[in-house]
């Protein structure tokens, strides 16, 4: 996944920070954890899995067992998996806990939770669930914001860009029950750093 990194800790653009931890009540060592997760995540079919710490990562790429906790104690996982005939990123993270054992264990009983959700209810509520959890782009944007819109260089006005920003995002939006998250994502990070790059407000 282009920009994600296993060490040091790479967190997903779409979570807030928290700025104060607690401890949790999960009694689980670190292997166990990250074990669980890992297993979690296998049984949702879970594909490119890569989890992000600030712990030094194994041969095998996942963080070895800490000798003490990192500052920040924040973990997120990203992982595609195949929803409508097509490979979707997610991401998820958890940063409330003091210990980075209580992350792993927070992240592994929310998709225990989803499961839960696909076994006793429908696949159409599992992925509305999950669609909170597409990964947004990484923060240094492939494509410039005129080739995501499709206006050429030159001069561009308020007027024209905004009417070419309405013009896609009618064509993609997700609120139909059709349309494309990803794209709408791509479409709307262009439209904002368009209107920063014209002095738009």
């Amino acid at each position: 996944m282009h920009g994600v990194a296993e060490y040091p800790l790479y967190w997903p653009l779409q979570y807030p920070r928290c700025t104060t931890r607690r401890n949790a009540l999960f009694k689980v060592d670190f292997a166990s954890a990250r074990t669980s997760l890992m297993h979690e995540l296998e049984k949702l079919h879970a594909r490119d899995v890569l989890l992000s710490t600030n712990i030094p990562i194994r041969r095998d790429r996942l963080p070895m067992v800490p000798d003490k906790e990192p500052e920040d104690t924040g973990v997120a996982v990203y992982f595609t998996r195949l929803v409508g005939g097509r490979e979707r990123p997610f991401a998820l993270a958890c940063d409330q806990y003091t210990k980075v054992r209580w992350n792993l264990r927070a992240i592994q009983a929310t998709i225990e939770a989803l499961r839960t959700i696909e076994r006793n209810g429908t696949t159409t509520m599992m992925e509305q669930a999950f669609s909170g959890f597409a990964q947004l782009p990484p923060k240094s944007d492939d494509r410039p914001w005129r080739e995501v819109l499709g206006i050429s260089l030159g001069p561009c006005t308020a007027e024209k860009l905004k009417n070419r920003y309405l013009e896609l995002a009618r064509e993609h939006h997700t609120g139909a029950g059709g349309g494309d998250h990803q794209r709408m994502v791509e479409i709307n990070g262009a439209y904002e750093r368009g209107k920063l790059e014209l002095g738009i407000a």
